[in-house]
């Protein structure tokens, strides 16, 4: 039996127990399982792997960036991110990895056009991935953070007029907080601007129903994570990565 997993912290309402769960169904793939694993801390993880048999796993909030002390190797971009999200257990060792950055990559490009300077809400470690792809593809960003320099109330109509792409890397609005969603100027919003929300439960956050009330063009996380999903997929039956 090849067993896999998600690691977090609130995971009842994730999206890839499911997905994998439903995948395997579908391909025929079998002895093969994906579960939940719910953790206060990282303390004991190596050794928790092990008793679970783990071939690989998934991390999310809030272990993005605190898993790295954990791994024995981590790929070259997950290096340069500082943010891991796939693990693959190999011979009892942790190889880190980063599929957060070519799913937004592949989810992205597709709305770019005309639209080459972007406001990033959030400074965690979803975060990094996406700062990751928008220095790739040569748009210029601003963050948004209250552990920055720069906070929402430095949001002004002038901010909002020159960069036509938000995202959302923040929790904001996730269920069951439904109700809550990035303090904004909406109304300053327009149908040049495209909002990104990482976010995908609900399909359509507060965030990103503002933004459609006001002419914007949204997009939700889900395509994000079906596509960083199978790149995990990928990794973790992969001889070569």
């Amino acid at each position: 039996m090849k067993r896999y997993a998600l690691l977090g912290t609130s995971l009842s309402h994730s999206f890839s127990q499911q997905y994998f769960s439903e995948k395997f169904l579908k391909e025929k793939i079998k002895n093969t399982e994906y579960f939940n694993i719910e953790l206060d801390n990282l303390n004991g993880l190596k050794k928790k792997i092990t008793q679970l048999n783990l071939s690989g796993f998934n991390v999310t909030i809030p272990y993005k960036e605190e898993i790295i002390k954990q791994l024995d190797v981590l790929s070259e971009q997950a290096n340069i991110v500082q943010s891991v999200n796939t693990v693959k257990v190999i011979r009892g060792k942790l190889h880190g990895y980063n599929t957060d950055v070519s799913g937004f990559e592949k989810s992205l490009i597709p709305f770019l056009k005309n639209r080459n300077q972007a406001i990033i809400l959030g400074n965690g470690g979803a975060s990094k991935s996406i700062q990751y792809v928008l220095k790739k593809l040569n748009i210029n960003y601003i963050i948004v953070s209250r552990n920055t320099d720069f906070d929402y109330h430095n949001i002004t109509e002038k901010v909002i007029r020159e960069n036509s792409l938000i995202i959302n890397c923040t929790p904001l609005g996730m269920y069951p907080e439904i109700e809550s969603f990035p303090k904004l100027p909406y109304k300053l919003l327009n149908s040049k601007h495209l909002l990104f929300d990482l976010v995908y439960n609900p399909k359509e956050t507060k965030f990103l129903t503002l933004g459609l009330a006001n002419n914007a063009t949204i997009k939700n996380g889900e395509e994000m994570l079906i596509l960083q999903a199978e790149e995990s997929w990928r990794i973790w039956n992969s001889d070569t990565i």
